[in-house]
């Protein structure tokens, strides 16, 4: 199965709480943190739901 690299671009501060939790449980704390994560359809929607504070790839 593929991977995805999802990199926190800026910060979370003044974001919303909802989407604080979300970058918490991407794993992601401070801008500039990168995480591998399986390609499935709950992950692209949690960095979906946070893609003006995320970038996501696809890792072979």
């Amino acid at each position: 199965m593929s991977k995805i690299k999802v990199t926190l671009k800026k910060s979370g501060v003044n974001a919303k709480p909802k989407h604080r939790e979300t970058l918490r449980s991407l794993g992601l704390r401070r801008p500039g943190d990168s995480v591998m994560k399986e390609d499935r359809p709950e992950i692209r929607g949690m960095a979906n739901a946070v893609r003006h504070l995320v970038i996501m790839e696809e890792v072979d």
